[in-house]
């Protein structure tokens, strides 16, 4: 991969790089739309992500390229800096993290040259622009930010600049990952522990639904500010919780009434997919995967039911690989509305999963998904000079 990256920089720029920086996509085992409403979380770095060339300038120009989107070039000069956003377009990405680092304090004498190219499909709910935006705070990091800094930098040019209110999972994952292990993150205090992810006589498979979902149109924000008015009517009912997963079940069944059937149904998946993170850390330190697996059924069949975040596709994956003996756990993973979802599958079967999904899933939506065994990797890191 470094040599096709070094051979596609030298191509556009007709230069080598100066060095090759990379972040992990990331995926979300369980601990689904918790995060922002400040709970635990079971994310984890993928092999595949986010790799940037990079080159000093004898300018002030910024130059960006994607092998993604090559018919997008774009070229920003320093002093027009900060940098206005430019439409919809992936350069807002660490044409954002840019104008945060230069907020920070860092100064830039010259311009850069960029390459990017990502292995993580567009959309799918694999944390591509967390990996874009922390891979260029990364190869920027002048000021040697902390990487959990780089995190929630990046966490603020995405709900500020680029227009999408997500929480601090997906950029503290991209940053922090380890290979091996699950991070277990507590979202309102950035508390994390590494879980070791285990699976001897199982494999790790991503389905892509190739249902392509626009995180900024879809209907995240809106489930967020559902979340946010049922704190506000919850606290009024006599105690008072900094966020929904603080709130005990009991508590929460004693004041439903006072929320609408719509707030009821995600206050309810909010506080039992925090109960079952917990349960699947459990479950991790005892290598009990067939336990993981049932909660991963849980957890998809709140995120449909009562979060409603699924849809055709991505229920279509869940209960099709359920129907085969083999996967021991199927869910959705991120925002949803389509995207990919994660399954545990006996390694000795995965081939067998694919052709089998494949034909179901073709048979009933019209087209294909996406099959693809994967494995956690560790966190950004520069990969060569």
């Amino acid at each position: 991969m470094i040599d096709f990256i070094k051979e596609k920089f030298n191509e556009i720029y007709s230069a080598d790089p100066d060095q090759i920086y990379f972040a992990p996509a990331r995926v979300n085992l369980i601990g689904e739309h918790i995060d922002y409403n400040g709970g635990l979380v079971m994310p984890a770095a993928l092999e595949t992500g986010t790799y940037l060339a990079l080159k000093e300038r004898t300018d002030a120009e910024m130059h960006f390229y994607s092998v993604n989107f090559p018919d997008n070039q774009f070229v920003y000069n320093l002093e027009d800096a900060p940098f206005d956003k430019n439409e919809s377009y992936w350069v807002n990405y660490p044409v954002g993290v840019i104008n945060a680092l230069m907020e920070k304090g860092t100064s830039f004498d010259k311009g850069y040259d960029f390459l990017y190219y990502g292995n993580i499909p567009n959309g799918g709910g694999l944390s591509s622009s967390a990996s874009i935006e922390v891979v260029t705070a990364y190869a920027l990091n002048h000021a040697q930010l902390s990487k959990v800094d780089l995190a929630l930098l990046s966490q603020d040019v995405e709900n500020n600049f680029v227009g999408v209110n997500c929480g601090i999972m997906d950029q503290f994952s991209v940053a922090m990952g380890k290979k091996d292990h699950a991070i277990i993150l507590d979202c309102e205090t950035l508390e994390y522990d590494y879980a070791p992810f285990v699976l001897s006589d199982h494999q790790l498979v991503i389905i892509n639904t190739n249902k392509e979902r626009k995180l900024a149109e879809s209907k995240y924000n809106e489930r967020r500010a559902t979340c946010e008015e049922s704190l506000e009517i919850l606290n009024q009912q006599g105690e008072e919780f900094a966020n929904l997963c603080n709130i005990p079940y009991s508590y929460f069944e004693k004041h439903q009434d006072k929320l609408t059937e719509e707030q009821r149904k995600r206050v309810k998946h909010v506080i039992t997919e925090q109960a079952r993170v917990l349960k699947s850390k459990e479950a991790l330190a005892k290598n009990d995967i067939l336990e993981f697996g049932k909660l991963m059924n849980a957890s998809h069949a709140s995120l449909k039911g009562d979060y409603e975040v699924t849809g055709k596709e991505l229920d279509t994956v869940n209960e099709e690989s359920l129907k085969l003996p083999y996967v021991i756990g199927c869910r959705m993973t991120g925002a949803g509305f389509g995207g990919c979802a994660i399954a545990i599958v006996e390694k000795g079967k995965v081939d067998e999963y694919k052709k089998a999904l494949e034909k179901s899933y073709t048979e009933i939506i019209g087209y294909a998904p996406t099959v693809i065994e994967m494995s956690i990797g560790d966190g950004v890191r520069v990969l060569s000079s």
